[in-house]
Formats: C-alpha cells, structure tokens, sequence
C-alpha cells in the first residue's frame, strides 16, 4: 500500500507582510497558545514543520529562536523544544498578547486584563495627577478629543490607547509605560465582540472626559475615583459579550 503524502499547511499570505521565519512563529505561537500543544509537551521537529508549512528548515529554525525569546519553547539538544508552564510566558510580549487575545477564551483573557487595570491604572491615574507636565497634559486632553471626533472605530480605539498609554507616562513612574500593550490588546480586542450604540459611545465619552478632567486639575482622589467608573464600563461591556447574557 503506498505512503500517504502529508498535507501541507500554507503559511497565511496575511502574514507574509513580514519574514516568512515570524509567520511561522506565528502559525505555531498560536498553537501553543491555544492549547493544542500542552505545557511539558514536545513540539515536532525541524524537518516537520518545514513540511507542514513549505518552508525551509532555516525558517522553521528562527521562528523555534523567536517563540524561546518570548519565553514560550525551551530547546534541549536531542530532545527538541518543549513548550514552558503558561506561567513562564511573556504576556507583555505584543505577540503573545494578540495569540492569547485570539485563543477559545477570548472573554477570560479580556476579564484578566481587566483584574489587571484595575490594580494598576487607578493608581497610575492618580500619580498623573500629581505629577503630570503641561506637555504631558497636552498629549492627554489631545487623546481624549480625538475620541470625541473619530469618525471610524479603529481611530477611536486608536486614540483611546494613546489617551490611556499617555496617563500611564503622566505618572512618572516608568516601570508603568510598557504596561500599555496590555490596555492596547484588550481595546483592539473588546470591539471583537460588541458592536457600541451611540449611546454607549457618548456615555464612554463622559466618562474619559471626567478622567482627563480630574488629571487636568489635579485631583488625585477624584481621578481614581473616575477610573474605577471607567472600568466598570468596560466590564459591562465584557459581560454584554458573554455567552451567557447572549442566550437571555
């Protein structure tokens, strides 16, 4: 009986925009993420995964390089690359944000970085208020406007992230900034799964006006205070996705 030729995955032409090696890293990063490679598993090897994507080994090699940088493979010669203990991963890596954004539990993954802004932005909005510059106040209040005039969605998540990221500068603590990937992947990812009626929209509008209000004038208690409403916003926005409130 003749061998069954193996079916080959083409990488998605989307992804070719960059190198093949990081569309492979992709296509895999994914996988792992998603769960069809378990924690402690070993992934196929080299000559594998250059035949299930066509492409060459060289590729395969330097997408294996960029999934360990991001802390989600470990190499071991004669044993392959084994996937590391979700715990061990990078989430603030860009990647692994928008995998983990895009794997089954898209809700859960959206709650978690809301458990998270919640221990960090008020706080953070409240440093800003303290100690925010003239220029950074500029920056703030120019976001905060430009949510108000977009006239697409992808503008108004845009700006939104730009007004957040800006407050988490404001703050001077710079630990924060790259905490702003994550509040960028929940916002691309939020409008996955709700469509906003105007009135939600103006309603979201009052809300990051008072935040920038309280920062502008440089209320500390006060600005937290409007953060905390801001994010039981989006948490109501989150649950209006759920499966659960879809089936009522």
């Amino acid at each position: 009986m003749a061998a069954s030729t193996p079916v080959l995955e083409q990488v998605p032409r989307a992804s070719l925009s960059g190198s093949v090696h990081a569309a492979v890293a992709t296509e895999i990063g994914q996988r792992i993420v998603r769960g069809d490679y378990a924690p402690g598993s070993i992934l196929p090897n080299e000559q594998k995964w250059a035949q299930t994507f066509n492409v060459s080994r060289s590729a395969v090699r330097e997408a294996i390089k960029m999934l360990m940088a991001k802390n989600l493979l470990v190499s071991r010669p004669k044993i392959g690359s084994r996937v590391e203990p979700r715990q061990r991963w990078n989430l603030l890596d860009r990647d692994v944000l928008s995998w983990y954004a895009t794997s089954p539990d898209r809700l859960g993954f959206l709650r978690t970085v809301q458990e998270f802004r919640y221990i960090i932005e008020p706080e953070a909005t409240a440093l800003a208020a303290l100690r925010r510059s003239d220029r950074q106040m500029v920056e703030i209040s120019r976001a905060c406007g430009d949510m108000r005039t977009a006239q697409t969605q992808t503008m108004r998540t845009a700006a939104d992230t730009r007004f957040h990221v800006a407050i988490l500068r404001a703050s001077g603590n710079e630990l924060l900034v790259p905490l702003g990937v994550l509040i960028e992947s929940a916002l691309e990812n939020l409008f996955v799964f709700v469509t906003r009626e105007v009135n939600d929209l103006l309603y979201a509008q009052e809300l990051h006006d008072e935040v920038e209000r309280c920062v502008r004038l440089q209320r500390p208690s006060a600005a937290r205070k409007a953060v905390h409403k801001l994010l039981a916003n989006t948490d109501e926005i989150i649950g209006r996705a759920s499966p659960e409130r879809r089936a009522k």
